[in-house]
C-alpha cells in the first residue's frame, strides 16, 4: 500500500521558496501602494479644483478657510453666503472626502501661495513636511 502526499522535506522547500520570493516582490508591491496614494491625493485635489472653480463661476467667489471644503457639499450658513449655491452641491457623493491616509486635507482661502486658495495634504504622516511617502501633497505645486 503506498501513500501519495508530501514529504516534510518538500514541503519546507516550497514554504522557503514562497518566503524568498515574498521578501523579494512585497517591499515592491508596498512602495507600489504609497506611491498610488499620493497619487490618488494629487487626483482628488485636482477634483477640488474644479469643483472650486464651479462654485466660483456659480458664485463669484471662493469659500473662505472658515466654510472649508464643506461648501462645496453644504450650503454655507455663516460668512460670505452664496446666493446661487447649486442644488446637492459640487462634489460627488455628498461629503468631502478624506485623503488616501484617512486624514482631512487642508484648505486655505485666501491662498499664501500666489492663488485664490490652498489645499495640502499632509501624506502618510499627517503632519507638515516630511520625504518620500510622508510629502506634502500642495494644489500649487501639482503640474497643471
Amino acid at each position: 500500500m503506498s501513500k501519495k502526499g508530501f514529504t516534510l522535506i518538500e514541503l519546507m522547500v516550497v514554504l522557503i521558496i514562497l518566503s524568498t520570493l515574498a521578501m523579494i516582490v512585497m517591499p515592491r508591491i508596498f512602495g507600489r501602494v504609497e506611491q498610488a496614494k499620493q497619487t490618488a491625493a494629487m487626483v482628488q485635489i485636482k477634483n477640488f479644483e474644479m469643483a472650486l472653480r464651479l462654485f466660483y463661476l456659480d458664485n463669484g467667489f471662493y469659500p473662505d478657510t472658515e466654510q472649508g471644503l464643506e461648501a462645496l457639499v453644504e450650503l454655507p450658513t455663516f460668512g460670505r453666503i452664496p446666493e446661487k449655491w447649486r442644488e446637492g452641491g459640487y462634489l460627488e457623493k455628498g461629503k468631502v472626502p478624506l485623503d488616501p491616509w484617512r486624514n482631512p486635507y487642508l484648505y486655505i482661502s485666501p491662498g499664501i501661495h500666489n492663488k485664490e486658495y490652498d489645499i495640502v495634504c499632509y501624506g502618510r504622516d499627517g503632519e507638515e513636511g516630511g520625504e518620500e511617502a510622508d510629502k506634502d501633497i500642495e494644489s500649487w505645486s501639482i503640474g497643471e
